[in-house]
């Protein structure tokens, strides 16, 4: 698995989609920093992390389109199915890799938070905001481990599609739509009467389960969840995989 996890996490580097990824997240991120928080001198971090979630309509396919289309395409897949390794063991290997620069990505941009945080510290917190949910540090701490689990989540539904196809641009596009669908469930939510099915939708949407961490806090069910839907979705693709083998 450690083999998969370093050629994978080296492959980003050795074309341009590494840099890519890395250059357009930062510089996202740094934008949507300028033009929510500091732009709007406030130590409400909420609306910036909710535009970073639907960011990942376009950075997390991004990430995940050429994991296993890539080895379709260039007839590479055989060797990774007849190499010594269990099925599991590759799945996740290539998935760690992608969480990997995806994480990092994610702890740099907090550098974005180093003048905010220092602002907040030295005017005592006077801001109403911060008053209601504690120390600004703890907001963003629980909102950047928020994103994370949502991300790792997207990560592993991006590599279940790639499993599926050898063409990038359809296993991005494919991800880019299920990830929409997964983000805009809260806004169609609004729209509903019936009771029953609005708890439904609101019991897989992302985003409203995303607000708990907003306000402060690490929500074990929250956390729970998208941990289940990174390991349905790793199982998946195990099973495409096994399929295949013994197929």
């Amino acid at each position: 698995m450690f083999a998969i996890y370093k050629k994978e996490l080296r492959s980003y580097f050795l074309n341009a989609i590494g840099y890519v990824y890395v250059g357009v997240f930062l510089a996202v991120s740094a934008l949507i920093c300028c033009y929510t928080t500091l732009g709007m001198q406030s130590y409400d971090t909420s609306l910036y992390f909710t535009y970073i979630i639907f960011s990942f309509i376009v950075l997390i396919p991004l990430l995940t389109m050429k994991l296993f289309s890539e080895e379709k395409k260039l007839r590479t897949e055989q060797l990774l199915m007849t190499a010594p390794v269990s099925i599991f063991s590759m799945v996740f290997g290539k998935f760690l890799a992608a969480f990997t620069l995806f994480v990092s990505s994610v702890l740099v941009s907090c550098i974005n938070f180093f003048p905010l945080y220092t602002y907040a510290n030295a005017e005592g917190l006077n801001d109403a905001y911060a008053t209601a949910v504690g120390p600004v540090g703890i907001s963003i701490f629980c909102c950047t481990i928020g994103i994370i689990c949502i991300g790792m989540a997207f990560i592993a539904i991006g590599l279940f599609v790639s499993s599926l196809t050898e063409n990038q641009l359809a296993a991005a596009i494919i991800t880019v739509a299920i990830i929409v669908a997964m983000l805009v469930l809260n806004l169609v939510n609004e729209f509903i009467d019936n009771h029953v099915i609005r708890f439904i939708i609101n019991w897989v949407c992302f985003v409203s389960r995303f607000s708990t961490f907003v306000s402060g806090m690490l929500d074990p069910s929250a956390l729970l969840y998208y941990i289940s839907i990174t390991a349905v979705f790793l199982l998946l693709t195990v099973r495409v995989y096994d399929k295949r083998r013994w197929g």
